[in-house]
């Protein structure tokens, strides 16, 4: 890495894309492994464990969804957090949808200067130049792509975010993706898992939040984030957003 104000990033030079492709277009989702260069997701993954900020996400049943920012999370006491996760799960036994999870508003962040050398705002020139967007183009084949959304998260203990498909009324999602940049070997009995479902309810697939894993798939398509088990020892880090076209 050069410096924390310009740190390198480099996707895998060895990343077979005729193949992935395929396999995208066989299944319309694909986890790549070993998706960037390792010194890039050991950096990045330092970056979201040590140096970011985070704030909170919460969307209860028709409430939201609402984003605070580090401070205005930081003033919430922990009375104030449990009855938030407490009503989210009330809602989602409701049948309705909700999500809890820590956020750090990437795009926001660098268009309002909430903190103008942090890293992250780095990594998202790098998730909108070339090198990361030709990848998309090549893998998922909408050459239409221009840009890319992009937002921080860590899904802690009890955290959760329930079964939607990602369309939106204003934004020409195309692809939805996850860089995954948690602590390697998670595994299974801590949740996390970004699950994909189909007409009738059943997990067609699950993919494990492998550390310097990036999943793909194709929007709309439903899928949700596994509750995280109070018993993990660790937050579920990863960069995630979409890629949109004109």
């Amino acid at each position: 890495m050069t410096s924390d104000s310009k740190p390198t990033f480099r996707i895998n030079p060895d990343l077979d894309r005729p193949t992935l492709a395929r396999q995208f277009r066989d299944q319309g989702r694909l986890q790549i492994r070993d998706a960037l260069d390792s010194g890039t997701a050991e950096y990045f993954r330092s970056v979201l464990q040590n140096r970011t900020n985070w704030g909170l996400a919460w969307q209860i049943g028709a409430e939201g969804p609402r984003a605070l920012r580090f401070s205005e999370a930081q003033a919430l006491s922990e009375d104030e957090r449990r009855i938030l996760k407490r009503k989210a799960g009330e809602a989602v036994g409701r049948g309705e949808y909700g999500f809890v999870y820590d956020q750090y508003a990437m795009l926001d962040a660098y268009l309002e200067r909430w903190e103008p050398d942090h890293p992250l705002n780095r990594l998202l020139e790098h998730l909108n130049d070339q090198p990361f967007l030709n990848l998309l183009r090549e893998v998922s084949g909408i050459h239409s792509i221009i840009k890319a959304e992009a937002q921080a998260t860590r899904f802690g203990p009890e955290h959760f975010l329930t079964e939607h498909d990602d369309l939106h009324p204003r934004d020409a999602r195309r692809v939805a993706y996850v860089l995954n940049l948690t602590i390697p070997d998670w595994k299974s009995e801590w949740g996390g898992y970004l699950n994909f479902f189909d007409q009738h309810g059943n997990i067609e697939a699950g993919f494990r939040p492998i550390f310097n894993s990036l999943n793909l798939f194709l929007v709309p398509q439903r899928h949700s984030v596994s509750y995280v088990a109070p018993f993990a020892p660790s937050g579920r880090y990863a960069i995630t957003g979409w890629a949109l076209d004109f």
